[in-house]
């Protein structure tokens, strides 16, 4: 049995397939399972994957389009080894990142989530996040608490993250019945449950440009999380109530930007604003064709190598 299953959720990325699962085959850690779940891609993406299918790369095929939950979901199902990472098909890892993976599995036993730090790829430009770990020295491994550092940009995302078996019977699987921060929902319930081992060291590329970005593009028509239901769990944890105000902070920003002013008031209507920082507070209070200027004002500066945030 391998000691980790490589999930790798496939819709229409002919064009960087490869080089995705080539970062895989570069890896200095290689006792691994590699699981492509084809949902239903158009274009010719299973002949980019076909030549790489052998015993440890193995092709699941959607009969219909299910959307990247389901997707995910599948490979959960089909998975072999106990540990089980993901990729997308338009994404790289660092060639140290299954080793790095597997080190913290041995250094913390007692944690069941393993993530490490990554960078953003924006056309010919590399942005390392500001994802403000405060606390955590560079290229440090530790426990760390997911809603205490995470209340800005995420410091793993579903490409520098693993977890373990275990993680998927207590927490569920994915929501299926929603298409946008379906990893956010997920994380929640993950986190809540089991420790996070983190390794502050870039070990994967997030590419920003291949395709549409959700960032860039309307939610209005997606499927949103329903943040309420977990209300409960920061009834225990002062940290998980700030995490979600954060959340909320950021959807209700998103829906006004997007011009739905009526699902704005309902969602901003939940935010404890106490846990919110000045620009946060006053973002929120900006008309729409504002807050669209101000995000494409930031889309230049990210072409120059900038990035700014409200976090």
């Amino acid at each position: 049995m391998a000691f980790f299953t490589v999930i790798i959720p496939l819709y229409n990325k002919e064009s960087y397939v490869e080089n995705t699962i080539n970062s895989i085959l570069k890896q200095t850690f290689t006792d691994y399972e590699v699981l492509i779940i084809n949902d239903c891609s158009t274009d010719d993406s299973v002949a980019k994957v076909k030549p790489f299918l052998s015993e440890k790369f193995k092709l699941i095929e959607h009969s219909e389009n299910k959307g990247l939950s389901a997707a995910r979901n599948t490979g959960i199902q089909n998975a072999n080894a106990n540990y089980i990472t993901f990729l997308d098909a338009d994404d790289l890892w660092k060639t140290t990142f299954l080793e790095t993976i597997f080190r913290l599995i041995n250094d913390f036993p007692e944690a069941r989530i393993f993530g490490t730090n990554y960078e953003e790829v924006y056309s010919n430009k590399i942005i390392t996040p500001k994802n403000l770990p405060i606390g955590l020295k560079p290229n440090s491994n530790q426990l760390v608490s997911f809603f205490k550092f995470n209340l800005g940009q995420g410091i793993y995302n579903h490409g520098s993250v693993c977890f373990h078996k275990e993680v998927y019977s207590k927490a569920g699987m994915y929501d299926e019945n929603i298409d946008f921060a379906e990893d956010i929902d997920f994380n929640i319930r993950a986190n809540y449950h089991f420790k996070l081992a983190y390794s502050n060291t870039i070990q994967m590329q997030y590419f920003m440009e291949t395709g549409l970005q959700l960032t860039r593009s309307s939610i209005l028509n997606k499927r949103l999380p329903e943040y309420d239901k977990y209300d409960v769990f920061a009834s225990e944890n002062k940290d998980i109530t700030k995490y979600l105000a954060f959340e909320r902070y950021v959807l209700a920003k998103h829906i006004k930007t997007d011009g739905s002013y009526e699902l704005y008031k309902k969602i901003s209507s939940k935010i404890d604003y106490s846990y919110l920082n000045w620009k946060q507070k006053l973002l929120l209070k900006l008309p729409a064709f504002i807050l669209k200027l101000i995000k494409e004002i930031k889309e230049v500066l990210i072409r120059k190598g900038l990035k700014i945030t409200s976090y």
